[in-house]
């Protein structure tokens, strides 16, 4: 904790991982993802995090390193290995994972140093994966009581989440982002009287008390919901390479838009944008100009 920088943007808790493909191994974790496109798009995000006292631990604090993401909050243990996820591609370029467990980003400890850096910050990216296990479970929630804008990226992994906790993290939410499928299982623990997403939407912003929710429907576009309005985007069309990664890009390009000051039709077309631009290279970071971005909106 050597760090005398206090004035981040947007700080981002979770895990951190070691992605391994069929072609190799790519450094990732949505927390890391998320602030590695921040950092491109001009912001200065923090990470909370945990390693392995471990080659791979090492080598994943160099190669963030390499990409400007600040690691100076990642903590490192000394018992349990850094976090590795087994990832198989299928058929429509879904991705099926294989999330090894117990890791380093399951004890994430509360450190009090964090506090300012937190407070300070505009928002909190957060998702559920970070709540599998009960330590860093806790720190999550320590750490909610002092951030300002909370932003759930809700992450449902079968069996690495169970609906009670999910809730909690709910109902501390100020800014939602799940995909369709997601919306619709949680939109089901509320009732099943539902005639549109919409209704889906309107329905989880009410019981959890969210003020602005984002759905990503995949090749079909998003969908957000702010100030109790509705905007859509019918979503760029390139070749998908994987989907890797994407969802993060897309949220921090909304983040990084809502921190401009941007109107919502104006976040959602640039988030849209760079979450195709990023499904069609390879990796959750991979090495672009944002005026390759802005070339795809033009076409």
């Amino acid at each position: 904790m050597d760090s005398k920088k206090t004035n981040y943007q947007v700080v981002c808790f979770g895990e951190t991982l070691w992605d391994f493909l069929p072609e190799g191994k790519l450094p990732g974790g949505a927390p890391v993802n998320v602030a590695y496109h921040l950092t491109k798009l001009g912001k200065s995000p923090a990470v909370i995090s945990r390693i392995g006292n471990d080659e791979l631990g090492k080598e994943l604090k160099k190669v963030f390193e390499s990409k400007n993401i600040e690691t100076v909050f990642f903590q490192v243990d000394e018992e349990h290995p850094t976090g590795k996820v087994f990832a198989t591609v299928k058929e429509n370029h879904e991705v099926e994972y294989e999330i090894v467990k117990p890791v380093a980003w399951d004890f994430i400890e509360f450190v009090s140093e964090i506090e300012p850096i937190i407070s300070a910050a505009d928002y909190f990216v957060f998702g559920s994966l970070a709540s599998r296990d009960e330590i860093t479970r806790n720190t999550l929630f320590k750490n909610l009581e002092f951030a300002k804008t909370k932003v759930l990226d809700i992450n449902l992994r079968p069996p690495h989440f169970n609906k009670e906790i999910i809730e909690e993290l709910l109902g501390k939410a100020d800014i939602l982002k799940l995909n369709l499928a997601e919306l619709h299982l949680v939109s089901g623990w509320i009732g099943n009287q539902f005639k549109s997403d919409e209704d889906r939407v309107n329905s989880v912003a009410q019981k959890y008390n969210i003020e602005t929710i984002i759905t990503t429907k995949g090749g079909d576009g998003a969908m957000l919901f702010i100030n109790k309005k509705f905007y859509y985007h019918p979503g760029y069309q390139v070749k998908v390479a994987d989907t890797i990664g994407s969802g993060d890009s897309f949220l921090a390009a909304i983040v990084s838009k809502f921190i401009d000051g941007a109107p919502p039709e104006e976040a959602l077309d640039f988030a849209s944008a760079l979450g195709a631009f990023v499904a069609s290279r390879s990796g959750a970071c991979p090495n672009y100009e944002i005026e390759e971005v802005i070339q795809l909106m033009k076409k």
